[in-house]
């Protein structure tokens, strides 16, 4: 089992949060709001905590669990207390039509840009992006990460398990910039293919 901070009191942290509690993990909540990050810590149960916004945090695993345009700038903040951890972004940045992204033609992330604003020895790895949140609070999804250190994504591969899902390694970092693309997809799949959003991308291996 993996001890789980989460950066970010939305539907999203309580989402991860929750299930990461079922699975036997322990949690952590911080929030620039430490009400309502204790409000969250405390409506979880299962033990979870809070800790101080901007303060080392207790988890090996740290989830950044905030809108795009925050995620760079709250990893710079915390900088070194970072260090050793691992650093997970799961966002998207949408373009304001939802049919792209807000990189406008650069080939990053939010990831990647998050991994030059991290201390050394902290490692980032993409993840759970590909998944509405709904369908994570409900469903056994299949979890796209990507990074470029292999025991981060380890790390993040036993967690994902304990969630009672199944972790599927992409690549190195640069490829959370196609995982992003990914989210974009689904947001299209969502709105005409399919029809709603109650699916997940995943993989179907065929028998040897």
């Amino acid at each position: 089992m993996s001890s789980i901070s989460i950066i970010g009191t939305g539907n999203m942290a309580r989402t991860i949060g929750a299930r990461a509690l079922a699975g036997g993990n322990t949690v952590e909540i911080m929030g620039r709001d430490r009400s309502r990050a204790a409000d969250l810590a405390e409506a979880l149960g299962g033990g979870a905590t809070t800790g101080a916004w901007g303060a080392a945090p207790a988890g090996d695993i740290v989830v950044v669990a905030l809108l795009h345009d925050g995620v760079v700038p709250v990893v710079a903040h915390y900088g070194d207390a970072l260090a050793g951890k691992v650093v997970v972004d799961i966002s998207n940045p949408f373009n304001s039509t939802l049919d792209g992204l807000a990189h406008r033609g650069e080939e990053t992330s939010i990831a990647q840009e998050a991994a030059k604003a991290a201390p050394a020895g902290a490692d980032v790895v993409k993840a759970f992006n590909t998944v509405f949140r709904h369908v994570l609070e409900k469903g056994r999804p299949d979890v796209f990460i990507a990074g470029d250190s292999a025991q981060a994504k380890a790390r993040v591969e036993a967690f994902v398990k304990t969630l009672g899902m199944r972790p599927l390694d992409v690549g190195g970092l640069a490829m959370a910039h196609w995982l992003e693309g990914a989210g974009v997809l689904t947001v299209g799949l969502a709105g005409h293919g399919v029809g709603d959003a109650d699916f997940a991308l995943g993989i179907t291996e065929l028998p040897a």
